[in-house]
């Protein structure tokens, strides 16, 4: 995988969806932080469900704090691994209102602080919210990026590093998009579309199907 070929994945990603962005349902940053803890092992239509009943009723630190773990839990109980969290997003609200004025920092450090969010959370508000050119390398980019040759690697971190690295500057705010929805709708886990692929005269990927 060359600089040239990655050049042209990416224009065409782009050319086919010029504004990505993620999946999840949210209104603020705050929003989208919860939304984003609540995704963890979870997918983004369970959570915008949950999400669609609880924000109405609570969407901010001090709302959220004030239902309390047993007032959170109904509204989240049918997402993966709910207890933790709710668990989580309570000392996060707590967090949040005592140390930053009910905002959300836009700093890494100050993010992965936080209960429930880890280096790819982090990632997806620093990209999502704040503009940053953060890769949050979930199980579909390690994919595509492995298999595509983009960017291989044997870690989440080693993939991460080599996206930032190797995507043209131009399109690294957006790739983190791209690549997600290519892993999802298109380069599948369990047999990719390479008739329907945009890139498949440019990826490496030695297996390829005729499935469309």
């Amino acid at each position: 995988m060359n600089k040239e070929k990655r050049y042209e994945i990416f224009s065409r990603l782009r050319d086919q969806n010029p504004n990505p962005t993620t999946e999840l349902e949210y209104s603020s940053t705050f929003e989208l932080l919860i939304a984003v803890i609540l995704s963890a092992q979870a997918t983004d239509v369970s959570v915008n469900k949950a999400t669609a009943k609880l924000y109405p009723v609570a969407n901010t630190p001090a709302a959220i704090y004030r239902l309390g773990v047993k007032g959170l839990t109904p509204y989240i109980k049918t997402i993966g691994l709910f207890n933790s969290k709710a668990e989580n997003v309570i000392k996060t609200c707590k967090i949040l209102m005592d140390e930053y004025d009910g905002e959300v920092p836009g700093e890494r450090k100050a993010l992965e602080s936080l209960p429930g969010v880890g280096r790819k959370t982090a990632n997806v508000v620093l990209n999502t919210a704040f503009g940053q050119p953060a890769m949050a390398v979930d199980t579909h980019i390690f994919r595509v990026s492995n298999r595509t040759k983009i960017a291989p690697g044997k870690t989440v971190l080693e993939v991460e590093k080599k996206l930032l690295r190797n995507v043209p500057r131009e399109f690294l705010l957006d790739a983190h998009h791209w690549l997600i929805l290519h892993g999802r709708y298109v380069c599948t886990a369990r047999k990719p579309r390479c008739g329907a692929c945009i890139i498949e005269d440019l990826c490496e990927y030695k297996d390829k199907t005729e499935y469309e």
